[in-house]
């Protein structure tokens, strides 16, 4: 079966949105990424679309917490949170110090395998603290790296390749993400794979491609 293109799973999904938007969790969430990031231009419209893409491919149960941490994956941009300069780790250090759940912090701490690039900067005795198998690989950390790198820095739907290709060029070959690349690359491209199987999966999915 051909790879679902970038975006094209998003679209039917949109009905999701209105339930999960009046969740507790993902309301507040949705809020408080909007205040940091709400005045950030195309960041904000990344957050956006990554929050609207992460739902599909887990259970009903498990989606107000993957939305969430969507919503919150990159609030550590937000100038008042900067610790470190390292956006995963200084936004997990605000929402555990704010009293969010451990697990919509720990995805955020490790989202799109930042443990690579906190090895490179040298953090990550400080990513420990937030350890767990289920920030790192699983439906919810697996669907909340396929949202963020299948959307651009601007929000628009994003091949794989070409994402890990713009943030090379961004970041510059001398950059300690380009030092990580070697190593997470294959783990984002694992994680894309095992969600877009997922979400092929899915009933309506399967019926769309005449395989029911």
């Amino acid at each position: 079966m051909p790879d679902l293109p970038a975006g094209a799973d998003r679209a039917s999904d949109r009905a999701l949105d209105v339930g999960l938007d009046a969740h507790p969790l993902v309301a507040g969430a949705h809020r408080l990424a909007e205040d940091l990031l709400g005045g950030l231009g195309n960041r904000w419209c990344h957050t956006q679309a990554v929050a609207h893409a992460a739902a599909p491919a887990v259970a009903a149960g498990e989606r107000p917490v993957l939305v969430a941490a969507a919503w919150l994956h990159d609030i550590g941009y937000a100038e008042p949170l900067r610790r470190t300069g390292f956006h995963p780790l200084d936004g997990a250090w605000y929402l555990a110090d704010h009293s969010w759940s451990d697990l919509v912090v720990g995805l955020v701490a490790h989202h799109s395998a930042a443990r690579f690039v906190a090895a490179a900067r040298g953090l990550a005795p400080h990513l420990r603290r937030f350890d767990d198998v289920r920030h790192c690989v699983g439906p919810l950390a697996d669907a909340l790296t396929y949202a963020d790198q299948s959307t651009g820095p601007a929000g628009d739907p994003m091949d794989l390749e070409d994402r890990l290709a713009d943030m090379l060029r961004r970041h510059g070959p001398d950059s300690l993400n380009a030092r990580a690349h070697d190593r997470r690359a294959p783990v984002l491209r694992a994680a894309v794979q095992r969600t877009r199987l997922r979400l092929r999966r899915r009933p309506d999915n399967r019926r769309a491609s005449g395989s029911l």
